[in-house]
């Protein structure tokens, strides 16, 4: 029986999303998949049904962005979930690779994949952050142990991540793993890169301006700094934001943005165990690549 689903969700991307099925039917025969579709402007079920009728599809009336990933891992009924975008897809024998894993290594709750992007398939920018994280880890791992990760290319234990809350819909898409890379270590999960798991990435041309993106990605790395962070940090981010925002018009964007939502994250706010916000503390200290030296 499977142990592992592929969750995809999915808006107004068609064509991308039938490659990424055949893709999957070939790669990974017999894994279950659930297609979330993000209210597509023209309804995928029908075509869904009719060329994968193996294929579980969720239409949602509204755009919840990631969170409806989240609608996805509800539906599935294994141990593990395999998250892809409508643009990526996993190499043979990955969701073997990963349940393997996650049984030799119970208190792992999440796997980074090594990403691999495009036609030329070279790493994707993240993983220099992932290979070298300066983490320490107090029980063995098979990999680094990370703080951060990509939707398209993880693999999760379907009750760690339901149980730290799924992707939260406040930030609804982009930069919207950090948060929940942090919930997950705040219940005790470990999260891994795993280098031999690997996800190909092919993004598609359809895509959000790049303006777009970073200010959306600014005012959600504020905003998680409000929901997670001591009020000192996340002051200090949200008042650096501002400055920036005198120059730049998409940080000025992003700010406003942060004080129309800020009501909403403050309603969120949990803040971290001391030895999350510690691991945090060191990330900031020793960017990608440079050394650090950890106490035990």
């Amino acid at each position: 029986m499977a142990r592992t689903t592929v969750v995809i969700a999915t808006r107004d991307r068609p064509v991308e999303l039938a490659r990424t099925l055949c893709r999957l039917r070939t790669d990974l025969p017999g894994t279950p998949v659930v297609v979330v579709d993000n209210a597509s402007a023209d309804p995928l079920e029908p075509w869904i049904a009719g060329q994968y009728p193996d294929v579980e599809a969720i239409r949602l009336e509204s755009n919840r962005g990631a969170a409806g990933r989240t609608v996805g891992v509800r539906r599935a009924r294994t141990e593990f979930v395999a998250f892809c975008d409508d643009d990526s897809t996993w190499d043979p024998g990955a969701a073997a690779v990963a349940e393997r894993t996650f049984d030799a290594y119970p208190t792992l709750g999440l796997l980074a994949a090594r990403t691999l992007v495009g036609e030329d398939q070279r790493p994707d920018a993240i993983t220099p952050a992932l290979a070298t994280s300066p983490l320490p880890s107090m029980r063995p791992l098979p990999g680094p142990r990370v703080l951060g990760f990509l939707a398209c290319s993880a693999i999760v234990r379907r009750h760690a991540y339901l149980g730290a809350g799924g992707f939260d819909p406040l930030l609804h898409f982009a930069g919207e793993e950090r948060l929940l890379a942090l919930d997950l270590a705040a219940r005790g999960w470990d999260l891994c890169y795993l280098p031999e798991l690997i996800a190909r990435h092919h993004p598609s041309d359809i895509r959000p301006p790049s303006a777009w993106r970073r200010r959306r990605e600014m005012r959600n790395d504020a905003l998680t700094e409000w929901m997670r962070r001591p009020v000192g940090v996340a002051l200090g981010s949200t008042a650096r934001l501002v400055g920036r925002g005198l120059t730049d018009a998409s940080a000025r964007g992003a700010a406003s943005d942060v004080l129309r939502l800020l009501p909403s994250a403050l309603s969120r706010r949990r803040p971290l165990p001391a030895p999350v916000e510690r691991d945090v503390r060191l990330l900031e200290k020793h960017p990608p690549g440079t050394p650090a030296e950890v106490s035990p």
